[in-house]
């Protein structure tokens, strides 16, 4: 209960007429900057207690014996706190000076509490799903916008730990989170290991041959030590991965890690790879060529590449089947671009503080349809607007980082419906 007190006090929710437990009227100037890691829970306020002004920080809790529960009064991080907030002052409390800290009971609306109550314990998938269309559109764009932004940001803690680890290198970086999309969910972490254990540099070492490129993706896959596999390509691409695997001090991965049940045949992991190595034979320095493109369609095409001659009558290694191109589809070619280029072309940006980057992904993301999941299925149910990738990335993080974690309190739409506003 905590969190709705925080959220009470944050947004000056409460009663006006407050008072400290001994009687004197308090005015709330400032509330202060909320803090979510150790310490006071918001630094920085400033209080009038009477006819003096105080400055320093809040200390909330249910009850004034939860500040002894805590032991702060044994804590000097609690010394500079100039009052404490409850919902029922049951003892008078002390800081590690021993100096009485002034407290206050807090009083609200029992509209919040009643609303809070509800939207935490739904049993719906959106707490607020006969509510959302309601909100006026202007703030729904505001919070839909401010959705996609937390999203990028979100995906750019992944892409800032594998820039420590390469040393900057937006190449290998762009790599390995393309490596990872191309698992498509169902084998995204077994791509991504994939290309953690086979460095950029070998393959562009061996990228003018495709042959090379392709043995070096499937060997490091395990892919290339089944012995009832019997045709030439295989033969040669286990020659040629055994060759490079000692020359570059290679250690494969176990095959299994693959997954291929239930996986539609364009979309098997062997075709993935081998879609895979004919990107990176055919565009050396792919990221410095997206960086240096603003449009969307040229870098469309720069991932518009068909998988080797084996792979048109092949799903699998060793059967034969029927000559099909085996190009990205349109869909699978949108989620790269969605979570591929977008996120790091916008992290790059941050990271050489140059908004064009920034704008051009999402302008990007504005051009490209959105996606059609179980999450934007059912927003759209609620009349939520669906346009665009944009829209959809938006929806995405509502529903897993709001919504399922009923983080309601931290909500746009939530703090509508609390407030009754």
């Amino acid at each position: 209960m905590e969190d709705i007190l925080h959220y009470i006090w944050k947004f000056r929710l409460f009663n006006k007429d407050m008072k400290t437990t001994d009687g004197k009227p308090i005015e709330v100037i400032d509330v202060g900057i909320h803090n979510f890691n150790e310490g006071p829970d918001f630094f920085n306020a400033k209080i009038k207690i009477e006819d003096k002004v105080w400055a320093g920080n809040i200390e909330i809790h249910q009850n004034s014996k939860d500040w002894i529960k805590h032991k702060h009064q044994e804590s000097k991080s609690y010394n500079s706190v100039i009052l404490h907030v409850v919902k029922k002052a049951d003892c008078e409390v002390v800081n590690e000076l021993e100096q009485s800290v002034p407290q206050c009971e807090i009083s609200y609306p029992d509209s919040i509490n009643e609303n809070y109550e509800f939207l935490i314990h739904s049993k719906t998938d959106i707490p607020c799903c006969n509510y959302i269309g309601d909100m006026p559109t202007l703030h729904l764009n505001s919070w839909m916008n401010s959705l996609l932004i937390e999203r990028l940001e979100r995906k750019s803690n992944h892409i800032k730990e594998l820039l420590a680890r390469f040393n900057n290198s937006w190449e290998d970086v762009f790599y390995v989170i393309l490596s990872r999309n191309l698992g498509f969910g169902l084998n995204s972490d077994s791509f991504e290991r994939l290309a953690l254990s086979l460095p950029l540099k070998y393959i562009l070492k061996q990228g003018d041959n495709i042959i090379q490129t392709e043995a070096l993706l499937f060997g490091q896959a395990g892919m290339l030590d089944d012995a009832k596999v019997k045709d030439d390509y295989y033969s040669l691409l286990q020659k040629e991965y055994e060759f490079l695997r000692n020359k570059y001090d290679l250690k494969p991965l176990e095959s299994y890690i693959f997954k291929s049940m239930r996986t539609r045949p364009n979309s098997m992991p062997q075709i993935r790879i081998a879609q895979l190595a004919a990107l990176l034979h055919s565009s050396k320095a792919l990221f410095s060529k997206i960086i240096n493109c603003d449009d969307l369609g040229r870098i469309r095409l720069m991932f518009h590449v068909n998988a080797s001659e084996y792979w048109q009558t092949h799903y699998a290694f060793g059967s034969l089947s029927e000559r099909k191109s085996k190009y990205l589809g349109d869909a699978s070619l949108d989620i790269i671009l969605i979570n591929t280029v977008v996120p790091l072309l916008f992290i790059y940006g941050k990271f050489v503080d140059s908004d064009k980057y920034c704008e051009r992904a999402l302008s990007f993301l504005e051009m490209i349809l959105p996606e059609k999941n179980s999450i934007t299925k059912r927003f759209s149910q609620l009349k939520m607007p669906l346009n665009n990738a944009a829209d959809s990335q938006a929806m995405i993080q509502l529903k897993r980082e709001y919504c399922e974690l009923r983080k309601c309190l931290f909500c746009r739409i939530g703090h509508r419906l609390l407030t009754n506003q």
